[in-house]
């Protein structure tokens, strides 16, 4: 971490790892919108966990638009809607800087990279029936993102565990994570149990609880029997028939985007017998190893089920929901906050948060580190951002998939 010979409010930043909150200012330019979001929609990769981290870094850390305890809000309405959460995180900043036409221009800009690709991936896959090897790219790549993740626990994890409460009700959700309990409950639960501790054990004051319009989820379907012996028609299916299935799974998805393959695997796996299961499985590693949101499986799928406007319609089908929900949702995160028992819902909703994302980061940890290479990539990553908390991560993603080339061609041994 750098020193500085005087006090200056940089320094002071850096070194609390609190940030102030922001000055009122006039609205973000739409172009600066664009341009941050398209950049972090081009270079997010690693899923939900890593895209906040990288959200954060940009937007707290660089350019100071949010302060961490807001930017936890945010994330933690979002957490409690159905959707996309890095996504809907996106489209609440572009909301909060810029009105309803920032809404707009920060949740496109970071989608349209990752549909264009997973578009063009679509196509080389009909062509060929076949996926592009991207291992390589991978390899060097995850590791960057394991460091992205750490950082942003390490930062968040400071604004969100604020007392005993919160961190118990953190490595509570962290460990019932991996028995294989509801993310929504565990959000939920946390939320609730903190803010009674808090307004009923803590505090004398015991006003009455406030009512939380929250929506919740419906359960997902199971995945079913693999329909691998059924092979659907090569006729393309009508578009809008597509916008519509991908508009009502958009409407009620919750927890992770690979939640999708069990409502995807209903709908046109099982039900309609459109797609094979291979077919569904190379749509979700599309989604895996292309940056921005993992929900773009849906372009891939659109494409293979209606070509170009399939891939249009399940795009947009998939998440204009978020968007909707989002600008339903916004206007009441800033009440949130001045009722004591909201507060401390939503303390306990940024613990669970916190929670949630260390068991990510652990599951990614255990499936990435796996040799020498990939430790020391990792560690380099870390160091680097936490010395240079202004390095831009892109460049250390794209160092990542570099070494993953060299390492493929044995150029670096």
């Amino acid at each position: 971490m750098p020193e500085y010979t005087k006090p200056d409010p940089e320094s002071e930043i850096l070194s609390n790892d609190v940030l102030p909150e922001p000055q009122p200012k006039s609205k973000t330019p739409l172009w600066e919108l664009a341009l941050v979001f398209g950049r972090l929609g081009s270079i997010a990769f690693g899923g939900p966990a890593a895209h906040i981290a990288q959200i954060e870094l940009e937007v707290v850390q660089h350019r100071r638009w949010l302060s961490r305890e807001k930017l936890l809000d945010l994330l933690s309405i979002s957490n409690l809607i159905p959707g996309p959460n890095s996504t809907e995180l996106v489209i609440h900043i572009g909301l909060e800087q810029a009105g309803w036409q920032g809404l707009i221009v920060a949740g496109i800009c970071f989608i349209l990279p990752a549909m264009l690709l997973v578009w063009g991936l679509a196509i080389i896959y009909v062509e060929y029936q076949k996926l592009p090897a991207v291992g390589w790219l991978l390899y060097g790549v995850k590791p960057v993102i394991i460091a992205i993740i750490a950082q942003a626990l390490w930062k968040l994890g400071k604004s969100a565990l604020k007392n005993i409460p919160t961190w118990i009700a953190g490595l509570v959700v962290l460990a019932m994570y991996f028995l294989q309990i509801n993310e929504v409950a565990l959000m939920l639960g946390a939320g609730v149990v903190v803010s009674l501790v808090r307004n009923l054990i803590s505090s004398k004051n015991s006003k009455s609880l406030s009512i939380f319009f929250f929506p919740f989820s419906f359960v997902p379907l199971p995945l079913g029997a693999i329909a691998t012996n059924i092979t659907p028609t090569i006729t393309p299916k009508p578009w809008h028939t597509i916008f519509f299935s991908f508009l009502k799974i958009g409407s009620v998805l919750y927890g992770s985007g690979y939640v999708l393959l069990a409502f995807v695997q209903q709908e046109f796996v099982d039900r309609t017998h459109w797609l094979t299961s291979q077919q569904l499985l190379d749509a979700v590693a599309i989604g895996q190893f292309t940056p921005g949101p993992v929900l773009t499986t849906a372009t891939f799928i659109g494409y293979l089920l209606a070509g170009n406007l399939g891939a249009i319609a399940a795009t947009v089908g998939i998440f204009l929901p978020a968007f909707i929900l989002v600008l339903a949702v916004n206007p009441f995160v800033a009440n949130l906050r001045k009722s004591p028992w909201t507060s401390g819902f939503l303390d306990g909703v940024n613990a669970a948060s916190i929670g949630l994302m260390a068991s990510v980061a652990w599951e990614l940890g255990r499936s990435t580190l796996i040799d020498i290479w990939t430790v020391v990539v990792a560690i380099t990553s870390l160091t680097i951002l936490i010395k240079f908390p202004k390095f831009n991560s892109a460049w250390l993603i794209i160092a990542g998939g570099v070494i993953g080339w060299l390492l493929k061609f044995k150029l670096l041994v």
